[in-house]
């Protein structure tokens, strides 16, 4: 277990403090009191665009309802981020985390608009679909595989992950596909294999 926490110390850091957060939400007023979880920083369309409270774009990703909430985005990050995380690069990994629940919940943000549809939203899954997609296009990027993962296995995932989202009620399902959407071209953009390599070649050559 020390050696797989090694090798992914921002994925072991985003675990406890979402786990911190929750804890502390849970024993100041409960992690499924809507008023409370408001007033933690969940997002809510109406406070967010009516009141100029856009942090809850950002501090909404770190609130969970639930332990169940919990656990199961906490499950899938620990699974897929001590595979990512080595391939990318610590640095790389937390932007594409942070910019993929950014992203996410703004996607959702605008949809509630049109609609005008609004719920209290909150938890990490957007972000955590983010590192399903960057895994995708990092798997594309080497042949088809990562470490154990294989294209097959991601697209499955992936698939299976969306079903049940589209299936379940009270679920953010505009904040996953959009958090999907943007782990994909934020891996785009941020990994580049094969890079490094070649100037490190370079630089031995007499």
């Amino acid at each position: 277990m020390k050696d797989e926490l090694k090798k992914m110390p921002v994925t072991a850091c985003l675990i406890l403090v979402n786990l911190i957060v929750f804890l502390i939400t849970d024993f100041t007023g409960g992690t499924e009191n809507t008023v409370h979880m408001i007033a933690c920083g969940a997002g809510y369309g109406p406070l967010i665009t009516g009141a100029g409270e856009w942090y809850r774009v950002f501090t909404s990703m770190f609130l969970h309802f639930g332990i169940s909430h919990l656990a199961n985005n906490m499950l899938v990050l620990f699974v897929l981020g001590q595979r990512l995380e080595p391939a990318v690069g610590g640095v790389r990994y937390l932007l594409i985390y942070l910019l993929s629940g950014f992203g996410g919940n703004v996607i959702s943000l605008e949809l509630e608009m049109k609609s005008s549809n609004y719920a209290v939203s909150a938890g990490a899954s957007g972000a955590v679909f983010g590192v399903m997609g960057a895994m995708i296009y990092v798997i594309l990027r080497n042949k088809g595989r990562v470490a154990d993962l294989s294209i097959k296995k991601m697209m499955i995932m992936a698939a299976f992950s969306l079903y049940f989202g589209f299936t379940s009620t009270g679920v953010d399902n505009a904040a996953h596909v959009g958090g999907l959407i943007c782990g994909f071209l934020a891996a785009l953009l941020l990994y580049h294999p094969g890079k490094g390599t070649v100037r490190m070649i370079r630089k031995t050559e007499p």
